[in-house]
């Protein structure tokens, strides 16, 4: 049935494995499905000894050069599974497109930091880059996005881009554990790499906003400087607690949205009411969420990482690209891709949490208070908790002079006045650590 495609793989870690191992098994499905029979004339990795449990043919070159592999004359599609947004990956992907041959991609940070160069020269050629696997691992929210939703314009996206942090939060959310314990056990079970920096500081969802961003809004992507990003590292149960009591759960949330002075994208904690389609998403699995103006507000869930869902979003790209698809990679033609431009976030409104870890002194909360008045910022509520995470109050209220864990929750106001009063709070010498800040979400 229909041609041969040659795939050349460069990349045999756990998604070039998998998706190694979803062609044989499920290669009767992808040749009805796209016409096709699919073949792998070629790959690359690093160690060509190494044992990685996949059966390649005889007549499979091995290419120890990724550019030679993306350039081969028998390289029909050229499918990068290497990573980084330098080097290899990016050199062999840019081959591959200026000798006209589609690209298949899950590099996220390739894509957030030369998507639109790349997109320019796969337009110039003609040819396809594909990047369904790039963002949400399974879950389908590019081709929703390029496609299903092309005849609405898209306000706002936003959702749990990184299955690492949601399963942190579930955990500690369901088991009462701190971060660090955590931590631990995800690293053991592989869901953290041994520096989780990049997946806990919430980079690895900024590079996955910044693709969103590009496709719901035509403009072009932003630096990392250009987004706001804060990771889960200083959620603590005391956080999970007062959440859970007030009515809320706290996600990694990342943001992109329209506003007057441009747009907003940003990275953060934040607390989403427990009744909120957002907060059901739990474990590592993922969930986007896009508000078009027809279409009204839909939410993707499904896994968001793995080999196996991984994989899937690859071989679906594949089959789409033997169809003949070709397509503009983030909707708008590269060369019209919008300058990127910052919304003003300190603008930014919302209702606040704010943890404060208080001297009880005599006039401490009545300062706090005034300096929140300052701002015009108006406070919904003020508990000073008996945590039982630990944290003071503990075991009891405190004695005088000793720390007090103080919970404020404010109205509906903006980030500049959030800011300005607690830095003027800690100036005052009132309060003895940084002070937690939450945002409220309506979702």
């Amino acid at each position: 049935m229909g041609k041969t495609v040659r795939l050349g793989i460069a990349g045999l870690g756990t998604v070039g494995c998998g998706l190694v191992e979803l062609l044989t098994a499920n290669a009767e499905r992808m040749t009805l499905g796209s016409g096709c029979k699919f073949a792998i004339s070629g790959v690359s990795a690093r160690d060509k000894s190494k044992d990685r449990g996949i059966a390649l043919g005889a007549d499979v070159i091995w290419h120890s050069d990724p550019v030679a592999l993306a350039t081969a004359p028998e390289t029909d599609v050229f499918v990068e599974l290497i990573g980084g947004s330098e080097g290899a990956a990016r050199e062999a992907v840019t081959a591959a497109l200026k000798a006209g041959k589609p690209v298949v991609t899950a590099n996220k940070a390739l894509l957030a930091d030369h998507g639109v160069e790349l997109a320019g020269f796969a337009e110039e050629a003609g040819v396809a880059l594909a990047f369904e696997a790039a963002v949400a691992g399974g879950i389908p929210v590019i081709k929703a996005m390029r496609e299903s939703l092309i005849g609405n314009s898209i306000t706002r996206v936003y959702g749990i881009l990184n299955g690492t942090c949601n399963y942190i939060l579930t955990r500690m959310q369901e088991e009462g554990l701190a971060f660090e314990d955590v931590l631990k056990d995800a690293q053991a079970l592989g869901y953290a790499e041994a520096d989780p920096t990049f997946d806990v500081g919430g980079f690895d969802t900024a590079h996955k906003l910044s693709l969103l961003t590009s496709l719901a809004f035509g403009s072009e992507g932003a630096t990392f400087e250009q987004i706001h990003v804060e990771g889960i590292e200083r959620i603590t149960p005391a956080d999970i607690e007062a959440a859970d009591d007030l009515g809320y759960r706290i996600k990694l949330l990342g943001v992109s949205m329209k506003t007057d002075s441009g747009i907003e994208q940003r990275v953060h904690p934040a607390m989403v009411a427990k009744g909120s389609a957002i907060a059901q998403v739990s474990g590592v699995t993922n969930g986007v969420a896009i508000d078009g103006d027809f279409v009204g507000d839909i939410l993707l869930v499904g896994p968001g990482a793995g080999g196996g869902a991984t994989a899937s979003a690859v071989a679906a790209d594949i089959a789409e690209v033997a169809r003949g698809a070709v397509f503009a990679p983030f909707v708008t033609p590269a060369a019209k891709l919008a300058p990127y431009k910052r919304a003003q976030l300190r603008k930014h409104q919302g209702a606040y949490y704010l943890r404060l870890s208080v001297y009880d002194k005599p006039g401490a909360m009545a300062a706090i208070a005034t300096r929140m008045g300052e701002q015009n910022v108006s406070l919904e509520s003020i508990v000073q908790r008996r945590s039982k995470a630990g944290l003071p109050g503990s075991d009891g209220l405190p004695e005088p002079g000793e720390l007090a864990s103080v919970i404020l929750i404010t109205h509906k106001t903006n980030e500049q006045a959030i800011r300005d009063a607690l830095a003027a709070i800690e100036a005052d010498g009132k309060i003895a650590d940084k002070p937690q800040v939450i945002r409220i979400e309506e979702l």
